[in-house]
């Protein structure tokens, strides 16, 4: 069937937020509708593959640009805006309607770094600009003054969730990839401070990255045997540890809008987050997330405490999690919103 939507990101093999956000979008009616074809550009892997990928994949898009009505491209950082550019060229030169959804976490190495000109360049030839947040519209409107053509679209909450039950645990969740900038060895340091006191809780990482680092960090502090390292997980690896995790956290720095914690919302957690990216677009700080400086290790620990103490106020929090995997977040909604943006191109 000829594809009305050619969508050009990352291959579904891919670890990382925009092959989890595409696969949702797979999910949806208007994937259907519209035959949405998937062109996958990039590939974590060998580097023979990943200089493969992209020249398969626009072979793909030549054969099938013709025929197609709009083109949806995902991008992030850098290097996948600069792989993206022949695509989009290619689709001007058809006269194809445009969508660029943007991923990035950091402005500063974006929209405002050096770069900056690649994304203006991209921005202004598409016909709408996709953003993860009112944050994000902000930022960008102000770098490249683009007016309506920037819209919010939310990444949407998981549904993969499998029907096996498991107990909870006195486990402190932290998911995504083990980097300075997503804060892990604060969460390390902020637990450290914690942990004599609650000797039967722990912390559990969910994620590959500097693993060996948060290793070290946890012995040094002493809280080597309260400290699990799991590296990545999918499946029903994954849904285990949501399962069995009685709190969530992620201390990051920037974001775009983080899957971890939209994971969390759909496994009803209760959250421990930093206001960046998208969260404060929907955080009542106390009432359906608690919140904190990112880099603040105090506050943090602070955090963990009242969250371990008050068990009426995690009940709480989580049933308001569930609220947005159920309303705002919802798959189907989200879905909605992109079919509704493919209807009006």
């Amino acid at each position: 069937m000829i594809p009305k939507v050619l969508i050009i990101a990352t291959s579904r093999k891919t670890r990382g937020g925009i092959t989890s956000v595409v696969k949702a979008h797979e999910q949806g009616e208007q994937w259907k509708k519209y035959h949405c074809r998937w062109i996958e550009t990039h590939r974590d892997d060998a580097v023979w593959r990943k200089i493969v990928y992209p020249i398969r994949a626009l072979i793909e898009y030549v054969f099938l640009l013709p025929f197609c009505r709009i083109v949806h491209i995902h991008l992030s950082e850098p290097v996948s805006a600069i792989r993206k550019i022949p695509f989009l060229l290619l689709a001007r030169l058809f006269r194809k309607k445009t969508i660029i959804h943007f991923h990035a976490f950091s402005p500063d190495t974006t929209i405002h770094g050096k770069y900056w000109k690649i994304y203006r360049f991209l921005f202004r030839r598409a016909d709408k600009v996709i953003v993860l947040s009112q944050l994000w519209e902000k930022y960008v409107n102000e770098a490249f003054h683009l007016g309506g053509k920037v819209q919010v679209i939310y990444n949407p909450c998981t549904v993969e969730i499998l029907p096996q039950k498991y107990s909870k645990q006195k486990q402190i969740l932290y998911a995504g990839t083990v980097n300075a900038r997503k804060g892990y060895a604060d969460m390390i340091k902020a637990f450290a401070l914690i942990a004599p006191k609650y000797p039967d809780w722990s912390i559990v990482f969910a994620g590959n990255g500097e693993v060996e680092n948060g290793k070290v960090l946890a012995r040094e502090l002493g809280i080597e045997r309260q400290t699990a390292f799991l590296g990545w997980v999918s499946g029903s690896e994954k849904d285990k540890v949501f399962k069995e995790a009685s709190i969530f956290c992620l201390p990051s720095y920037a974001e775009g809008f983080p899957m971890a914690v939209l994971d969390a919302w759909s496994y009803g957690l209760p959250v421990i987050t930093t206001p960046v990216g998208g969260i404060p677009d929907v955080a009542e700080d106390g009432k359906n997330m608690l919140l904190f400086t990112p880099g603040d290790v105090q506050a943090l620990a602070r955090l963990f405490e009242w969250m371990i103490e008050d068990i009426q106020m995690r009940q709480r929090i989580a049933g308001e999690s569930v609220r947005l995997a159920a309303t705002t977040f919802n798959q189907d909604v989200i879905n909605r919103q992109i079919g509704e943006l493919y209807k009006n191109l």
